[in-house]
């Protein structure tokens, strides 16, 4: 057997580096335009090409002369049309090279998840605020409070700003009680927390607010709180409430505790350091 054409690649370690780094390419480009083509007309066609090349090698390996004039006129067309069919999926292809978005890393769906709920909830708060709209929202972590849902109704809802308005709405069903939100949805409406019964409460608190604390005393859930009276918001975290937020605010608040991957740890950080962050222009009332 010869072996003589190894030989290069044998004693010439930078040949396996640079074949590596052409695979490494080729395939790196094959998966993004793959990722493009995904969930549009362009993956069926693509299919449909891959059913066609596998017949033509077929009929090559048969030596089936007919099918073999055919399929070779066939891809001639194909070489004219494919550009013209393929058309949205190459120009964004190429706007995304050419902007280097080509070479990115895709974001984390998790990550995405969590961009999308602390956006839908600081634009719901922030309406609810203008308006003055009562609300309580609490968003679970580690803890389970199942103990405490089941005076709620279930809903198992996709998290959205308008529903959340939706719910608070006055003199609806159910716009009383507390929404929980747990996994990126809507658990339960209309839920009746635990009071807290911290004598050091500023005495101006109403029963939302002690409910919103109340829930923080017994787990690590965050509860917001916006105010029917006056609009403002608040946000309860281990038993101490954060009051006269901004909307700014709140989301880098709720960024840096619920954001993928950060807040697990920057959340202990803070329980072994015992941080305090006080919000601009905001008092806090500590437990």
């Amino acid at each position: 057997m010869d072996l003589s054409s190894l030989s290069g690649i044998v004693t010439s370690p930078w040949n396996i580096i640079r074949s590596t780094i052409d695979i490494a390419i080729v395939a790196y480009l094959f998966y993004r335009i793959l990722g493009l083509i995904k969930g549009t007309r362009a993956e069926q066609l693509l299919k449909g090409l891959i059913t066609l090349l596998v017949f033509s090698i077929l009929a090559s390996f048969f030596n089936l002369e007919m099918i073999n004039w055919l399929m070779d006129k066939l891809w001639i067309v194909f070489a004219v049309t494919l550009p013209i069919v393929f058309q949205p999926e190459l120009r964004r292809f190429l706007e995304q090279l050419g902007r280097g978005k080509i070479f990115r890393r895709n974001q984390n769906p998790l990550q995405l998840e969590h961009e999308h709920m602390i956006r839908e909830i600081s634009d719901a708060v922030a309406a609810m605020s203008r308006s003055k709209t009562g609300a309580l929202i609490i968003l679970t972590r580690e803890t389970g409070i199942n103990e405490y849902l089941e005076s709620g109704t279930a809903m198992d809802a996709v998290l959205s700003a308008s529903l959340l308005v939706n719910l608070f709405v006055p003199d609806t069903p159910l716009h009383d009680g507390a929404v929980v939100i747990s996994n990126h949805r809507i658990d339960r409406a209309a839920c009746f927390l635990p009071l807290s019964d911290n004598l050091k409460l500023d005495r101006e608190l109403g029963t939302r607010h002690r409910a919103g604390i109340g829930i923080t005393e017994v787990s690590d859930a965050l509860a917001i709180i916006v105010s029917e009276e006056t609009g403002t918001i608040s946000v309860a975290q281990d038993g101490q409430i954060k009051r006269s937020l901004t909307p700014e605010y709140l989301m880098e608040l709720l960024d840096r505790e619920l954001s993928y991957p950060d807040s697990w740890s920057q959340s202990w950080r803070r329980r072994w350091s015992n941080e305090s962050d006080v919000p601009p222009e905001g008092k806090e009332n500590r437990a």
